[in-house]
């Protein structure tokens, strides 16, 4: 197997600046599978007629996936090879596809989105580690921006053609996956030839169990980002969960376009950030992002309150600034920090506290709604906010180095 990984295709690969455009391609295109279904759950709720709460569990079962790719995978790619490991994760998307484009019922959902967020676990340490591979040692804040950046131009890409195609094409729930399935092919057959940046040791030695590997002398260092990862991407999810609902049941827009271009304005918003803020160190640029989550976590609540399409505009805006400059500065921090010998186990368990993050608030703010109401949950999703966001602060502040 680990011989599989060069292949003959030393005389054909891809080097250079094509390396790392593809890399950073691979990346957009797997995160685009998870918003690839974003406009079209109020599509699947009527079609399967699943309630709320199972509409959140949906959303949030994707995490189950990526933490379990991350915990028992996060440190392959350093073991046998990025390629190796790349290819793998790709096929497991298309099967994922294949899920979501033969889905008769909930459980097809459910299997689609665990095996998305599997696949989408192991291609975001694996391509965040080989960007900075590629890069070089004295150009790490560029890979992290390279990277970063890349995933949310996926994310919202993936939603605004969603939702175009769902909204004026036949097939809404058929053709986005199969327009995705190409895509994913001719990723699979790019990345056979991409530059590989690992030699590989002997796969016999590689034990698959769960494990986080986080190096003692970078523990201190790396709470403040592994918290902002969390906070963020609890942020985002929040926003993804609920914009749809806002949206239909809040708004009355049942536009599917409208959905998939709201995304792509957080996408683009979030993108832009990154790229504008190159100036700004990635310590102070965690640590603004900070400070923007409790106002754009007002922001959503507000716009759901007040049923505003301009709030919901301006609080789309601001979770994106807040995401874009959080997202970039920790994890430049956490590519600053990880020894270079277990860059992709490091950069995993910074992925593993965004993946959390990404779920288990939106499950809490779902359950605590249905025992209570949704102003309560709301504001009790802005006091966790509020609350990281202050202990991140802290731990950035105080170790700094």
């Amino acid at each position: 197997m680990v011989y599989l990984g060069r292949l003959n295709t030393r005389q054909a690969e891809i080097h250079g600046t094509a390396a790392i455009a593809l890399v950073a391609t691979l990346l957009g295109v797997a995160f685009g599978l998870s918003t690839l279904v974003t406009p079209l759950y109020l599509i699947y709720q009527q079609e399967f007629g699943f309630s709320q709460i199972a509409l959140t569990l949906i959303y949030a079962s994707y995490a189950l996936g990526n933490i379990a790719s991350l915990l028992l995978f996060g440190r392959v790619s350093d073991c046998i090879g990025r390629r190796l490991t790349a290819l793998p994760a790709l096929a497991v998307l298309i099967v994922a596809t294949l899920f979501f484009l033969f889905a008769k019922g909930v459980s097809a959902l459910y299997i689609a989105r665990i095996l998305s967020g599997l696949g989408i676990g192991v291609v975001s340490g694996t391509a965040n580690a080989w960007l900075a591979d590629l890069v070089g040692k004295r150009h790490k804040t560029l890979a992290a921006t390279i990277g970063t950046s890349t995933n949310f131009l996926g994310l919202g890409l993936a939603a605004l053609m969603t939702g175009l195609l769902a909204e004026y094409a036949p097939l809404p729930l058929q053709l986005p996956f199969i327009v995705y399935l190409v895509i994913l092919c001719a990723m699979a057959a790019l990345i056979l030839f991409t530059k590989e940046t690992v030699r590989p040791s002997d796969a016999s030695l590689l034990v698959i169990r769960p494990k986080l590997s986080l190096p003692s002398e970078v523990r201190a260092r790396f709470v403040a980002p592994g918290i902002t990862g969390f906070g963020l991407m609890a942020l985002v999810g929040f926003y993804a969960a609920l914009m749809p609902t806002i949206l239909s049941h809040d708004l009355d827009i049942k536009s599917h376009a409208v959905a998939g271009a709201l995304f792509f304005e957080l996408a683009t918003v979030v993108t832009v950030v990154i790229v504008a803020t190159q100036t700004l160190a990635s310590r102070p640029a965690m640590l603004l992002s900070l400070a923007l989550m409790i106002p754009a976590t007002a922001a959503v609540v507000i716009a759901q309150v007040s049923a505003s399409l301009w709030f919901m505009l301006v609080a789309t805006a601001a979770v994106a600034a807040s995401a874009g400059l959080g997202y970039r500065g920790s994890l430049q921090v956490v590519n600053q920090i990880a020894p270079e010998n277990k860059r992709a186990a490091v950069v995993s368990t910074y992925f593993v506290c965004c993946f959390t993050g990404n779920a288990l608030p939106v499950v809490g703010v779902g359950a605590l709604s249905s025992l209570t109401n949704t102003t309560v949950a709301d504001l009790a999703f802005a006091c966790m906010i509020a609350a990281f966001a202050v202990v991140a602060v802290i731990f950035g502040l105080v170790y700094q180095s």
